[in-house]
């Protein structure tokens, strides 16, 4: 987190470093060449803010939610799904299994290393 932090201080301080040296140079006249990325930006800006589904500040009370309600099918299948939640089994069940192997196994054949 810390290391975005940098980066992005580091981006708006040579940002506004090459702002004060294009003032400084040819003054006024410099800003012409920001005169297009800041209008594409509002466009956008503006684009995202009408766009539906975009995210609203306003959740106050001009914007009610409506409320549906489920219907008794599925009220039922809810049921039976916690019905069968609520007893779990002391162990589960995988659909795979282990197979001894043929061969007998004893201490004497283990690694002394480990």
């Amino acid at each position: 987190m810390i290391r975005h932090a940098l980066i992005f201080w580091i981006s708006v301080s040579l940002a506004v470093l090459g702002l004060v040296t294009g003032l400084m140079r040819e003054g006024l006249s410099s800003l012409q060449s920001l005169i297009f990325p800041l209008v594409l930006f509002a466009l956008l800006y503006y684009a995202y803010r009408v766009a539906p589904g975009a995210p609203s500040r306003s959740r106050g009370p001009s914007r009610s939610k409506v409320k549906v309600k489920p219907s008794q099918k599925t009220m039922n299948k809810v049921a039976a799904l916690r019905k069968s939640d609520s007893s779990p089994s002391k162990r589960k069940s995988y659909p795979f299994q282990v197979i001894e192997g043929s061969k007998g196994k004893s201490d004497d054949q283990l690694p002394k290393y480990h």
